[in-house]
Parts: C-alpha cells; sequence; structure tokens
C-alpha cells in the first residue's frame, strides 16, 4: 500500500504535529513493511536531511503565511497525492481537503480552537474551523490521541464512534529516569538552571492554565522558600494578546518575580535532561488531546501533577497527582507534597516509568497501519 501524508509540519518538530508526523514516518518505514510512504511537503531552499532513505519525497511550492498554508491542505496536497500514485493520504493534523482523490485518514489531535471561545472570535478563526470540520466529516477515518477527544469529536462535530479510532501518542526512548552525569551537568549550566526547581515545559496559551500555576506557585513560595524556582520552559509570548495573559504583569504582582524563572525555548535533545533534575514537573492545562510532556516527564522518573481534564487522567493514570485546574491550593499542595514528603516521591518516581512504558510510537505506528489497511479494503 502506498501512502501519501502531509508533512507541512515536519519541519517544525517543537510543535505537537511535527513530532508526531516525525515519529509516525519513522515508525512506518521501520516497523511496517507493506506500507509505502511519501511525504508532501512545502518546497524549502535547503532539502531536509532528515527524512529516511527509503520514504519518497514529493515537494511543492507552497505560498507563504495562513492562504498558503489553506491551499496546501486543499489544493496541493490531494493534487500530489494523484500526481506519485497514492493509494490512500493521512493528514496528520486538523486540516484536511474538502476533496481527496483516494480514500482519506486525518488525525485530529483535539478540538481545542473550537472548544475555547477566545480561539474562535475571529473571523478568519471562526472561517477555518467551518472548512476543517467539514473536512474532517467526510474523512474515511478519524484518528484521535486519546478517548477523551474521541468523545469530544462524536459530540461536536456530529461524527458516528465507528468512524473515529483512538490511538495514543508514545514516548521516545531518551526519556528514562537515568541520564549521562556530564551530559546532564552541561545541559544544566547551559540554560544556568537553580539546584532545585518546579518544571512547567508547554505552551503559554490561555487553555495551558499558567496563570493558575503562578498563583498556586505563590504558596508554593510561602512554604518552600527562595530556595525553590519555578522554571518557565518553553517559548514565552511575545505579549500579551486575547489569546495570551500579560504574564510578566502577573507575576511582578504576585511578588514572584526572584522566584521565577523563564527558560524559554529549550532543545529536544536537552528536554530528558530537563526533567530528571526537576523536582517535580507540572503541568496544569485544562484541555489536551493526549499531554506528551507529562508522559516524558514520567517516563524520566519525575513526579507529576496534573490537572485532571480532558485526557490528563488517560496518560497519568495513578502514577501522577490529579488536580482541579481552578483548585490553586489543591495544585500548591500536590507541588508541595511531592518535594516535602520523600515516600511519596519516590512512589511516584517508581510509577512513572511503569506508566509511561504502556505509551510506545511503535504502537502507535502499527495500529495506525491497521487503519490504513482497513480503509483501503473497504474502498476497494
Amino acid at each position: 500500500m502506498h501512502v501519501a501524508i502531509n508533512g507541512f509540519f515536519w519541519q517544525r518538530p517543537f510543535t505537537g504535529s511535527g513530532q508526531y508526523t516525525r515519529q509516525l514516518v519513522y515508525h512506518l518505514n521501520r516497523l511496517v513493511s507493506d506500507v509505502d510512504v511519501t511525504l508532501v511537503l512545502p518546497k524549502t531552499a535547503v532539502l531536509p536531511d532528515d527524512i529516511p532513505p527509503s520514504v519518497r519525497l514529493k515537494q511543492v511550492e507552497v505560498r507563504p503565511g495562513h492562504v498558503g498554508k489553506v491551499l496546501f491542505e486543499q489544493l496541493q496536497f490531494p493534487r500530489a497525492c494523484k500526481e506519485v500514485g497514492a493509494d490512500l493520504a493521512h493528514v496528520p493534523y486538523w486540516g484536511s481537503p474538502l476533496r481527496s482523490p483516494v480514500p482519506l485518514v486525518v488525525t485530529v489531535h483535539d478540538l481545542t480552537t473550537l472548544l475555547v471561545p477566545e480561539y474562535r472570535r475571529g473571523f478568519k478563526q471562526r472561517l477555518y474551523n467551518a472548512l476543517v470540520s467539514a473536512s474532517a466529516r467526510g474523512a474515511s477515518h478519524i484518528i484521535t490521541d486519546s478517548f477523551s477527544s474521541k468523545l469530544d469529536i462524536v459530540d461536536h462535530l456530529g461524527i458516528a464512534e465507528e468512524g473515529i479510532t483512538a490511538v495514543y501518542l508514545g514516548v521516545g526512548p531518551q526519556f528514562t529516569p537515568k541520564g549521562n552525569d556530564l551530559l546532564e551537568m552541561a545541559v544544566l549550566r547551559k540554560y544556568d538552571l537553580p539546584d532545585f526547581y518546579i518544571l512547567y515545559l508547554g505552551g503559554y496559551e490561555l487553555h495551558k492554565n499558567v496563570i493558575n500555576l503562578i498563583h498556586a506557585y505563590t504558596y508554593v513560595a510561602q512554604a518552600l522558600g527562595e530556595d525553590y524556582a519555578l522554571v518557565l520552559a518553553g517559548k514565552k509570548p511575545a505579549g500579551p494578546s486575547p489569546t495570551f495573559p500579560d504574564y510578566d504583569d502577573y507575576i511582578r504582582r504576585s511578588n514572584l518575580h526572584d522566584v521565577v524563572r523563564w527558560l524559554g525555548y529549550v532543545d529536544e535533545d536537552d528536554k530528558p535532561a530537563l526533567y530528571r533534575n526537576a523536582e517535580t514537573f507540572v503541568f496544569p492545562s485544562r484541555y489536551e488531546g493526549f499531554g506528551l510532556p507529562p508522559l516524558e516527564a514520567m517516563a524520566c522518573g519525575t513526579p507529576v501533577v496534573a490537572s485532571d481534564s480532558s485526557s490528563l487522567p488517560e496518560v497519568v493514570g495513578d502514577a501522577g497527582f490529579a488536580i482541579d485546574p481552578d483548585g490553586v491550593r489543591e495544585m500548591a499542595g500536590a507541588m508541595i507534597a511531592t518535594v516535602i514528603q520523600e515516600n511519596l516521591a519516590a512512589e511516584l518516581r517508581q510509577k512513572g516509568p511503569v506508566q509511561a512504558a504502556k505509551f510506545s510510537w511503535e504502537k502507535t505506528a502499527t495500529e495506525t497501519a491497521l487503519i490504513y489497511e482497513r480503509c483501503f479494503t473497504s474502498a476497494a
């Protein structure tokens, strides 16, 4: 079977869709012998050097900006599928074409842009949501990251359950409790990390709920003192907007400027060391299709405090603290407990890797290949 995969996010491995696309292609290529992959990419000045040699490449000229992205999704990708003679097409994010010349699989990771009011106030956002919602309804099959997201798709897109399959994401082998001591020290120096810190790593949009994390840390700072920093990793917003709170102002008004550290963008290779050396990893998001960061932290043996909303209980299980995303005192208490209660921290450090081992990119790829086979066979 010849599958064409939309590679729009291939060159953006720091995004969730980029990571998913790369891991899916790598593992399909390595594990599934009867699936040939063509990756359809926007043309760039430099040819990507991280595509497996046996994966075919089809590059197309793409206009810059949002309009160019929509044209690529709706016109250029379907045309490329026909040109390369694909038997099936897969769009690994919520951006599939209204019409496809071959059976179409689309991965809808989550419905955040549809469910969070602040993300659908603009005309362009509403128009794009309407377009991708209509296109998803016409797909041969939908893959999503969790059973929570599957229920959202049933409820809000009106798609029958049998047309949707939940396929969990995975965690890479680099996320382990034990690292190389010299390399760990180099990473800690690179980011000038303090001796003791509680870590958040992720995005800073409204639904990530980082404001409540900062609020909760006012209680943590009172209990633990200035020796324990709150480290905020991931690209810092350029400034406040309808979808990004004014974090700097909130930190200043909370009198936390001495204990909150902005780390900024973190290289993928450095993430395991950041997780391993944190006292606790906290992930208070209100809505996640899956939630890779808490899974990666658990795989590294770091105690995890995560919200009990959307898909996160499926990922964390009983291997971490589950808290109400609006319960700032509860959130603070969980962070404090993982630091001062050694027996609790030891238990979570033991449970985390066991829970994380249930998720692998190998499983993601093989389960996805089975969906390809069903769609291809039913269309024949």
